[in-house]
């Protein structure tokens, strides 16, 4: 097996962390999205979306993070994903909302822009108005989703109660601290290559999540 990924990638964290914590036998391919490694032909031939993350199993292939996570799940047994129908109809219904809902602003209309060369706009004020307008929305999505996340914290979770295992690992709560700022993009390098343990896996996670965490709070600023 073989899972084709980048650490800064929001859709990569939860696939690689998902292997990690459950000793899932895996090759690591490092793709430098820095670098435009994704736009090469030679990944472009194993996804034509130019994306990560992508998923090899023998001659299987997945290339949708959501996608893979449940295939994983299912492929280990994880309780994480029931097999009670509207548990699992509800873990995929969080699934589905971070990537229709969350992604589309907080990503890809506030992170991205000011990240990579090519989502930057044609002109000054549309890229402007591009992240002004992720920023606004995101806003909202963030703040559901901090509320949630502290009323799940007051409810105790009995030892069977697995049905929001798969999705919280997509969305686990940043921690609080500014190891990563927007700017500076030696800090956004790969922490890590395909020989990571599981230690370092965790320990690059929570700076990424850290970065996320500095992202928020800028994305707060304006409330």
């Amino acid at each position: 097996m073989k899972l084709y990924y980048h650490p800064v990638s929001t859709t990569s964290r939860p696939v690689w962390l998902f292997i990690a914590e459950n000793d899932i036998k895996c090759e690591l391919r490092v793709v430098d999205l820095m670098k435009g490694e994704h736009y090469q032909p030679e990944y472009v031939a194993i996804n034509p979306n130019r994306l990560v993350p992508v998923l090899e199993d023998g001659d299987f292939r997945l290339t949708e993070s959501s996608a893979i996570l449940k295939y994983l799940a299912e492929k280990t047994g994880s309780s994480t994903y029931p097999k009670d129908l509207r548990s699992r109809a509800k873990v995929n219904e969080m699934m589905d909302w971070i990537n229709t809902q969350v992604c589309r602003e907080f990503a890809y209309g506030l992170v991205y822009p000011q990240i990579f060369p090519n989502h930057k706009r044609r002109s000054d004020e549309a890229h402007a108005g591009t992240i002004a307008w992720g920023k606004e929305k995101a806003q909202g999505w963030l703040k559901f989703s901090m509320k949630t996340c502290s009323a799940e914290e007051k409810i105790p979770v009995r030892r069977s109660d697995h049905h929001r295992g798969l999705f919280r690992r997509s969305v686990r709560r940043p921690r609080r601290d500014r190891a990563c700022q927007l700017l500076g993009v030696s800090e956004r390098q790969a922490l890590a290559g395909p020989d990571e343990s599981a230690e370092e896996l965790g320990q690059g996670a929570r700076v990424f999540y850290g970065f996320a965490a500095s992202l928020k709070d800028k994305a707060f600023e304006a409330v």
